[in-house]
């Protein structure tokens, strides 16, 4: 299949690939605006970055965002894994994960909500929406968490 054969659509499966799987995993969610994560942070939600240490270093680092690398995210955030964070108590905890644009950080979300973290959210346009709204990066150093 040529890439023009893709394109047009040809190929394609109903209700497959990655647009309709997170059009699935978005469904009914209420993902967080750039806007809205300041005031979610300050009540306590915990925000997690899974970029990588590439895309940090050329996006900036999320101020007081925790960074967890996305294979290890769910054992991290576990309330009842033994290498869970400390932040992390209850299942009932909002929990934000930011990731580049937002697209692996909904998937992320949806295997949290999986294993029982309930309010697990993402950050809709993930970090390059965050800077599009004027809102602050840094050089760090960054809270890494393995």
């Amino acid at each position: 299949m040529t890439p023009q054969d893709r394109s047009r659509g040809e190929g394609r499966h109903p209700g497959a690939g990655i647009d309709a799987r997170l059009a699935q995993v978005r469904e009914g969610v209420k993902r967080v605006s750039p806007d809205q994560l300041p005031a979610l942070w300050e009540a306590g939600a915990i925000v997690i970055d899974t970029r990588t240490e590439a895309q940090r270093a050329e996006q900036g680092e999320l101020p007081g965002a925790i960074v967890i690398d996305r294979t290890v995210l769910e054992w991290r955030l576990d309330p009842q894994s033994i290498t869970c964070i400390p932040e992390v108590t209850d299942y009932q905890q909002v929990i934000v994960v930011v990731c580049r644009q937002g697209c692996s950080s909904s998937l992320a979300a949806a295997s949290l909500r999986s294993v029982g973290l309930t309010n697990a959210t993402d950050l809709v346009g993930g970090v390059e929406a965050w800077v599009a709204a004027g809102h602050p990066v840094d050089a760090g150093p960054a809270d890494i968490r393995r």
